[in-house]
C-alpha cells in the first residue's frame, strides 16, 4: 500500500577526488557533481571574465542539486463505501442512518446539547494535555527555525583590544641566527647588530570587523536537514491535533456516560418510591392478618438493595463529574453546579453525515503524522547520502587592525580575507555507511508504520459503524422489553391489591421492570457514546477548534485544513 521510492547513488572513489592535473573551478565542480547536477555546469566558452562569472553561477546552480531519494506521497487504501455492499439490503436502523455526506467538524453539535457544546469548546483552551502538546509544538517550531538558519550565511561583528608584551628574547634569538647565516647573498646587516640591544615595546592592539561563514549546499545536505526538521514540526503539530481529538472524545464519552448514569439514578429513585409505597401496603395487609411477616421482610430487602445501588451509583456519578473537571484543568467538584442541572441523555440525529472514505487519510491526525514521519525519514536518507560528498564552506572577514587607536579609521588599516574551504571524507571507519543503512532502515520502518496506521484507522471506523448500527437494534429490543415489563407490573400490582396474586409475583415484576429500565438507560447512553466514537474514528473535531494564538493560549478560531 505504501512504498517510498529511492534512488541508487554511485559514490566516486576517494582516489577520484585527486585528478592528476590541476583543474579549473568549473572542471572541478563538474567532476565532483553527480550526473544529474552536471547539466547545470554546461555553458559556452567566453572570455576569461565571463568564465569566472559562469564559474560563480555554476557554484550557485549546484546548490539546487539534491542527492538521495525524493519523497513521493504514499497511496492510502480506502474502500469505495463506508457501509459494505452486503449490508445495503439489511433492515434500516429505527433511529439513525449514516449517510456519506459532508459533516460538520463540530460533530458534538449533532446532539443539540448546549452544555456539551460549551464543554467541547472549552477543551481546546483549558485542557492541560492539549496545552502541553501545544508547548511541544512551539519547541518543534523553534528547532525547525534553528535547522533552517543553516541555509543562510552566519555573520558576526567583533572587536578586540589587547595590551601585549611580546617576547624580546625570541626576537633576539631570531636575529642572532640570521646574523650567523652565511648563505645570504651580499653583506649581512644582522652580523654587526647586537641582538641583546633589541627589545619589543608594549603594544596596544586594536581590531574590529565582520566575520561571515556560509556553507555552499552543493548536494542538498542543509536543505534535507531543514526538510527533516520541517517534517518533524508537522508531525508534532499532528500529534497536538491527535491530543485535542482524543480529549474531545473523552469529554463527549464522560459527559454522555454521566447523563446515562444520572438517568439510571432517576430510575432507582422512582423504584425506591414504588417499593416504599409497596412496603406501606404490605405492612397494612400484615397488620390486617392477610399476609405473613415474610412478605414484609422481602419488600424491605428489595428496598435496601435499591438503596445500596443508589449509594454505589452516586459514587460513580461523582467520579464522572470529577473526570470532566479534570479534562478542563479544574479542581474536583468545580463543575457540579453545571452538571447537576436536570438534563436528558442527548438523542442521536435521524441522519448522521460521515463524509467520504477518501477523506479519512486527510482528516485523521494520526495518519497525517505517520506520513510526516515517512517524509522525515526520506529527507534524513538524503542527508546521509550527502555526507559522502565534499563539504564546501566560504569564509570571509573584513575589519581594521592597528597598533594605535587613532588609526582605526584609516583605510590603509584594513585587513580582509575570503576563500573557500573543502572538507572531504576519505576514511570514516564505516560511520557514514552505517549511518546511511540506519536511515534507510528507519525509512522502511516508517513506511510500514504508515500502512499499519491506515489499516488501524479503518478498523476503528468499521467497528464504530457496526457498533452504532447494532446498538440501535439492541435499544429497540430493550424498549419493547421495558414496555412489556411495565405492563406486567401494573397487572401484578392490581391483582395483588385484589388478593388474586401473591406478593412474590409483584416483587418479581418490580425487579424485572427495574432491570429493563436500567438497561434501557444504559443503551441510550451507549448509543450516544457510539456516535461520539464514530466521529472520533473519522477524525473530526480539530479543524475548527484550536486556540487563535498557540503561544498565548488565546480564543478559538477557525483553522482551515492545509491538505487536500
Amino acid at each position: 500500500m505504501t512504498r517510498a521510492r529511492t534512488e541508487t547513488i554511485s559514490f566516486p572513489s576517494p582516489s577520484g577526488y585527486f585528478p592528476h592535473r590541476s583543474p579549473s573551478v568549473k572542471n572541478l565542480l563538474s567532476f565532483l557533481a553527480p550526473p544529474h547536477c552536471q547539466r547545470s555546469l554546461q555553458a559556452p566558452k567566453r572570455a576569461g571574465a565571463v568564465k569566472s562569472l559562469l564559474g560563480g553561477v555554476a557554484l550557485l546552480a549546484l546548490s539546487a542539486c539534491q542527492v538521495g531519494p525524493h519523497y513521493h506521497p504514499p497511496h492510502s487504501w480506502a474502500p469505495r463505501n463506508f457501509v459494505p455492499q452486503t449490508e445495503a439490503n439489511a433492515p434500516t436502523p429505527p433511529l439513525s442512518v449514516v449517510v456519506e455526506r459532508p459533516f460538520d467538524s463540530d460533530w458534538w453539535k449533532e446532539f443539540h446539547d448546549p452544555l456539551l457544546t460549551s464543554l467541547e469548546e472549552r477543551v481546546a483552551v483549558e485542557n492541560l494535555n492539549f496545552q502541553m502538546a501545544t508547548s511541544a509544538l512551539l519547541a518543534s517550531r523553534a528547532e525547525m527555525q534553528i535547522a533552517g538558519a543553516e541555509r543562510f550565511p552566519f555573520m558576526s561583528a567583533q572587536g578586540t583590544y589587547n595590551y601585549t608584551q611580546n617576547s624580546s628574547r625570541q626576537l633576539q634569538e631570531i636575529i642572532r641566527r640570521i646574523g650567523r647565516d652565511s648563505s645570504m647573498p651580499g653583506p649581512n646587516p644582522f652580523q654587526t647588530m647586537d641582538p641583546n640591544d633589541i627589545k619589543i615595546p608594549l603594544l596596544n592592539q586594536w581590531n574590529y570587523g565582520i566575520d561571515a561563514t556560509y556553507e555552499v549546499d552543493l548536494w542538498g545536505r542543509v536543505a534535507r536537514q531543514y526538510e527533516a526538521a520541517k517534517a518533524i514540526m508537522k508531525m508534532t503539530q499532528e500529534e497536538q491535533r491527535s491530543v485535542l481529538l482524543a480529549q474531545q472524545a473523552d469529554m463527549a464519552r464522560d459527559y454522555l456516560t454521566l447523563r446515562g448514569d444520572q438517568k439510571r439514578t432517576q430510575v432507582l429513585a422512582q423504584n425506591h418510591k414504588t417499593l416504599a409505597d409497596l412496603l406501606a401496603l404490605t405492612e397494612n395487609r400484615y397488620r390486617s392478618g392477610l399476609i405473613s411477616e415474610v412478605d414484609v421482610e422481602a419488600v424491605k430487602g428489595s428496598l435496601h438493595d435499591v438503596e445500596a445501588q443508589q449509594a454505589s451509583l452516586a459514587q460513580t456519578v461523582s467520579q464522572e463529574k470529577n473526570a470532566i473537571a479534570l479534562l478542563l484543568g479544574a479542581p474536583p467538584h468545580s463543575l457540579d453546579s453545571e452538571l447537576d442541572r436536570p438534563a436528558t441523555i442527548p438523542t442521536v440525529p435521524p441522519y448522521v453525515p460521515i463524509g467520504l472514505p477518501s477523506e479519512l487519510a486527510h482528516r485523521r491526525p494520526d495518519i497525517r503524522a505517520s506520513e510526516d514521519r515517512l517524509r522525515e525519514t526520506v529527507a534524513e536518507v538524503g542527508e546521509a547520502v550527502a555526507d559522502f560528498y565534499p563539504k564546501v564552506t566560504i569564509n570571509a572577514d573584513f575589519g581594521m587592525q592597528t597598533l594605535s587607536f587613532k588609526d582605526l579609521t584609516m583605510w590603509n588599516a584594513r585587513a580582509w580575507n575570503v576563500g573557500p574551504s573543502i572538507s572531504l571524507p576519505i576514511f570514516q571507519g564505516g560511520r557514514l555507511v552505517g549511518q546511511l543503512r540506519l536511515k534507510k532502515a528507519e525509512q522502511k520502518t516508517a513506511a510500514i508504520s504508515y500502512r499499519q496506521t491506515v489499516l488501524k484507522a479503518w478498523n476503528e471506523v468499521d467497528n464504530a459503524l457496526k457498533a452504532y448500527r447494532q446498538e440501535q437494534f439492541h435499544r429497540q429490543g430493550l424498549l419493547a422489553t421495558t414496555e412489556d415489563e411495565q405492563r406486567r407490573l401494573q397487572l401484578a400490582t392490581s391483582q395483588y391489591r385484589s388478593g388474586l396474586a401473591t406478593y412474590l409475583d409483584v416483587l418479581d415484576a418490580q425487579s424485572r421492570v427495574q432491570n429493563a429500565e436500567m438497561s434501557l438507560a444504559s443503551s441510550d447512553a451507549a448509543l450516544a457514546d457510539d456516535l461520539a466514537r464514530l466521529y472520533n474514528a473519522l477524525g473530526g473535531g480539530w479543524e475548527s477548534v484550536l486556540p487563535a494564538d498557540e503561544e498565548k493560549g488565546g480564543q478559538n478560531r477557525t483553522v482551515p485544513s492545509t491538505r487536500p
